[in-house]
């Protein structure tokens, strides 16, 4: 039993608000239904009995009354009167609508009745009898139970039995009770046709109801349906996006730690670079500047011009190794330029330095970027151009940018022999995937014996 509960309250649970509405108010409102309409149709039948038997008594009062003597002095009827009720009770539309009838006196004797051999006898006062003696029509319809209507419920009619106070003209008081039987065939008609209309209205208006308020619930649980879902998809796509910023923020630390000891590792470059090329030249301009030809008074001017211009040779080659590593550190102004003007400075800054060209594609127009994505992009296309001129020979040099599916991407290809990426991602190429990828940008490098290729690709739908 327990377990036949928790299923059905396991299906319930599983049924929507609007169903269960349907379901439990449906159940209530014919509950309701069913009350109301019993006690409307009951009244509706007490109604229609007594108007009925009202409008009878009235008619039979009337007739018969003007046939009875003085019930306070006649303890029973003449043969006259008995003759007279007889021809009233049986012909004419009287004698028609009636199937029995009888002269009560209050102490339970039958004075008059249709049924001969009930006249004189006693019988115990019934609950209606005494009613009627206390001045009230009483009417039943089709209820035969009293011992006296034995020859009443053999007729196989239906019939409205009627008691009806009989009053003393000048006084008012009853002085006896007519009980009869009308026959209720047109009564039984009318009375069915007032019961199903009070039935079809009381389930009309129940069913109205439940329409009304079902439709309501109805829209609101789909509302909240609707509701529901948008939140289910808003929570989900919360998760996703808690989700990237974690993996994002797992990354930056990564990429921060990883451009720390990437900046060291330039630094030492630089150093190195400073110390290899023009720490060496100024050194060998200082050993120079000492030469015996320059302290020789014996010299020859010849001789001391030409160790002179070589001094000044070394020196000018100094200055140039140090243009160039400044030239590589030092960005233009680029924070305010557009993108593709940045693509055309980093190209034309290569091809004047390399003396080689360049193939440069660009679309009709590129998306705004930040600051730190357009110094990234600049950096992006020097490194690759430069490990294009020294590693591919400056062969079949390319740059091309474009977007799609709110994605900026750029490229940087050549020529050359190529290289393993896996095994020989230099200095250079691992500080730009460090600072791609510190700002949610993806590098990726492709590399064979046809050439090489190299491409940045950042998000620019929520740039500004």
């Amino acid at each position: 039993m327990v377990r036949l509960v928790e299923d059905f309250i396991r299906r319930w649970n599983r049924l929507s608000l609007a169903l269960q509405f349907l379901v439990a108010g449906g159940v209530g409102l014919l509950a309701v239904m069913l009350v109301v309409g019993l006690w409307v149709t009951s009244q509706i039948r007490q109604g229609v009995i007594r108007n009925s038997a009202a409008t009878t008594a009235l008619y039979v009062d009337s007739v018969i009354a003007p046939l009875l003597p003085d019930m306070r002095k006649s303890r029973e009827l003449s043969d006259s009167v008995k003759q007279a009720l007889d021809e009233t009770l049986d012909q004419g539309a009287l004698g028609k609508r009636l199937a029995s009838f009888k002269l009560w006196r209050r102490d339970g004797t039958v004075l008059y009745a249709k049924d001969k051999t009930l006249i004189g006898k006693v019988f115990e006062p019934n609950a209606n009898l005494d009613h009627a003696f206390n001045g009230n029509v009483v009417a039943e319809f089709n209820k035969l139970d009293d011992a006296e209507s034995r020859r009443e419920k053999g007729i196989g009619v239906p019939l409205l039995e009627i008691y009806n106070p009989v009053r003393e003209p000048w006084s008012g008081d009853v002085v006896a009770v007519s009980e009869f039987y009308e026959v209720a065939e047109d009564f039984q008609l009318t009375l069915n046709a007032a019961l199903w209309s009070s039935w079809l209205v009381v389930a009309g208006a129940t069913a109205a109801a439940l329409a009304l308020l079902s439709g309501i619930v109805f829209r609101g649980s789909r509302t909240i349906e609707t509701q529901r879902t948008a939140l289910e998809a808003k929570v989900a796509e919360l998760q996703a996006l808690l989700s990237q910023n974690s993996t994002l923020r797992q990354r930056v630390q990564r990429a921060s730690r990883r451009a720390t000891a990437i900046n060291e590792r330039y630094l030492r470059r630089i150093g190195a670079d400073l110390h290899d090329g023009p720490a060496q030249l100024v050194a060998l301009a200082a050993l120079r500047m000492d030469s015996p030809l320059l302290l020789d008074p014996d010299a020859s001017a010849e001789q001391r011009q030409a160790e002179v211009a070589g001094i000044h040779k070394t020196l000018s080659e100094a200055m140039r190794e140090i243009r160039g590593i400044c030239n590589g550190l030092v960005l233009p102004q680029i924070e305010t330029a557009a993108v593709a003007d940045i693509l055309r400075l980093a190209v034309a800054e290569h091809e004047r330095r390399t003396a080689s060209s360049v193939s440069l594609a660009l679309p009709t127009q590129l998306p705004e970027l930040g600051a730190s994505e357009k110094i990234s992009i600049y950096r992006f296309v020097q490194e690759g151009l430069n490990n294009a001129w020294r590693h591919g020979q400056g062969k079949d040099q390319a740059v091309k940018a474009g977007t799609k599916a709110g994605k900026l991407f750029v490229t940087v290809s050549d020529g050359g022999p190529g290289f393993d990426p896996a095994r020989s991602e230099g200095l250079g190429l691992a500080g730009l995937r460090e600072r791609i990828e510190s700002i949610g940008g993806r590098f990726e490098t492709a590399s064979g014996p046809k050439g090489t290729r190299l491409m940045i690709t950042l998000s620019v739908e929520e740039q500004p």
